[in-house]
């Protein structure tokens, strides 16, 4: 009985300074950083948008954007969510320049990508 009481004790001791780390942001566990890994998210979510997809759905899919606009014009309104899509500078910090922004209009999507915001 006391040979395994040690043991058990031993067993809890050894194990109990383990922590086991599964998946990062979003389940991608590459050894990438957080930003590439949210980075490669997004991008991949992109290619699965479709015209007319609303809003919510869109940001169910693609989760909290780095940045939003919201503004009306000739009496229509139109948001921009921007998701960061690609490196530009490592200055730690994420900038319009690094996202694609999708844009809706009625709270339909209508575009996305530079050229899309170009035409705005």
């Amino acid at each position: 009985m006391l040979v395994k009481l040690l043991v058990a004790t031993t067993l809890a001791a050894t194990l109990s300074g383990c922590v086991v780390s599964v998946g990062g942001k979003h389940g991608l566990t590459d050894g990438n950083s957080a930003w590439e890994k949210t980075q490669q998210y997004n991008q991949e979510q992109v290619n699965n948008l479709q015209l007319d997809m609303p809003i919510d759905s869109v940001r169910g899919l693609m989760g909290k954007p780095d940045f939003s606009e919201l503004f009306t014009k000739e009496d229509v309104a139109i948001q921009v969510l921007f998701y960061r899509t690609h490196h530009v500078k490592s200055d730690g910090k994420t900038t319009k320049d690094e996202c694609t922004p999708l844009i809706f209009k009625q709270n339909k999507l209508v575009g996305w990508g530079d050229k899309a915001y170009q035409y705005l």
